[in-house]
């Protein structure tokens, strides 16, 4: 009868490199169109106006602006609602306007 000799065990096979997850461009922050916000696996994160979610389900600026997260809640398939942040980038020009007309109130 043959006999094969057990194998060895494998001990350094666990050491992937990171996937580099998380928000990118936080609350405030100035963007350009295109940049990364938030590197994400799955929808997390909702994107709001002002951005866009790639096929990996990273969210892009589509317009230059500042960055803002806001709490929301999604309805889900089975009919409850989950809470999410949605992340929005405001247009320069909305934000300028809102700055110009906040001054002249006060």
């Amino acid at each position: 009868m043959s006999h094969v000799k057990a194998g060895g065990t494998s001990k350094n096979i666990h050491n992937n490199a990171g996937q580099r997850l998380g928000v990118k461009r936080f609350g405030g922050q100035r963007v350009k169109t295109g940049e990364v916000l938030v590197r994400q696996t799955g929808s997390t994160k909702i994107a709001g106006p002002g951005t866009f979610l790639s096929r990996n389900f990273t969210i892009h600026a589509a317009v230059d602006g500042t960055v803002q997260f806001v709490k929301t809640k999604k309805s889900h398939f089975s009919g409850r609602s989950l809470p999410r942040t949605r992340v929005e980038v405001h247009a320069e020009k909305e934000v300028a306007k809102k700055a110009t007309s906040a001054k002249k109130s006060a």
